[in-house]
């Protein structure tokens, strides 16, 4: 009986509670984010130790300041801004993958003036970051004889399909395709994309958990492999995991949401902890030659790979 005492008294104690992670998205929840949204539902952070809070940020900017700073344990970034941000000093390492293809692209009217990329030319375009996005244009534009010079660039800050829609630029660069492309259509004006990296823009992925050199990483090993589990879940079972999904929150259950959860899933990284070596070096090389870098880092700089331990 006192062994069985002690037991619960064991089991019982603090050593045994759940750790608390703290995870900072990228934008307010939306489907980009349904791995870590289904995760919780599902109880697989409890079952993997883990009490995670979900935070919205109040600024878009703020996610990886707060992760190298040691005040999130993980941040949702974007690996374009992660070289950059990386170039310029910020502490951080990518850790795991979220949306492991690119979900940016150049939208215009689908009845609009522009129905290819060569009728840019003399046309306004609207952008929201300077820096990654002008690249993007800058390769984009190449691949039709164009350069930056024979575009006017506006910004339009984050309001895209609105200045697109508006008549005030002619295309838009940085909007999402499982988004402002379906809000588009369901407003009863559809668009059309073109794909960075279908016409000279290497190939990314989009959304990414980044971490600074304080993280703990065996905290972020279970956080990774409660989001596969959910992964894998969505994968099987897309309409059980829309349902869960769209009763988290009820600004989520509507038809643009909908919409772009069935857009997203095939999306989604099947395997959150790999690395692909060759994808960051070689976006990494990009932007070095659109002189948005000095030097060109080695992956390691960037990213965190558990298979090399």
């Amino acid at each position: 009986m006192k062994h069985l005492t002690l037991a619960l008294c064991l089991l019982a104690s603090p050593a045994f509670a759940a750790e608390k992670m703290t995870v900072v998205l990228d934008w307010f929840v939306n489907p980009d984010h349904a791995p870590i949204i289904i995760a919780q539902q599902k109880g697989y952070f409890t079952d993997e130790g883990l009490e995670v809070e979900i935070v919205p940020p109040a600024d878009p900017a703020d996610p990886p300041k707060l992760a190298a700073a040691g005040k999130a344990d993980i941040a949702v970034s974007y690996q374009p801004q992660l070289h950059l941000q990386v170039a310029e000093g910020l502490p951080l390492k990518r850790v795991g993958t979220l949306v492991e293809t690119p979900l940016n692209c150049l939208l215009v009217r689908q009845d609009g003036p522009v129905q290819a990329l060569a009728d840019l030319k003399g046309r306004k375009i609207g952008y929201s970051i300077a820096g990654v996005e002008e690249a993007m244009l800058a390769a984009m534009l190449h691949s039709a004889g164009l350069t930056l010079k024979d575009v006017e660039l506006v910004n339009v800050n984050w309001s895209l399909s609105p200045a697109l829609l508006s008549g005030q630029v002619d295309a838009v660069i940085g909007a999402f395709r499982n988004f402002e492309l379906t809000q588009m259509e369901l407003e009863g004006r559809p668009g059309r994309c073109f794909y960075p990296e279908e016409a000279g823009v290497p190939p990314y992925d989009e959304l990414i958990y980044v971490a600074g050199p304080q993280a703990e990483r065996d905290k972020i090993t279970r956080f990774l492999a409660a989001t596969e589990r959910a992964s894998d879940y969505i994968l099987n079972h897309p309409e059980e995991s829309w349902a869960l999904f769209a009763a988290s929150a009820p600004e989520l259950n509507d038809t643009l949401n909908a919409r772009a959860w069935r857009d997203t899933l095939p999306r989604l990284a099947r395997r959150p902890a790999a690395l692909d070596h060759g994808r960051y070096a070689r976006f990494e090389r990009f932007l070095q030659g659109a002189g948005l870098i000095a030097q060109v880092r080695p992956v390691a700089d960037l990213a965190y790979d558990p298979g090399a331990e």
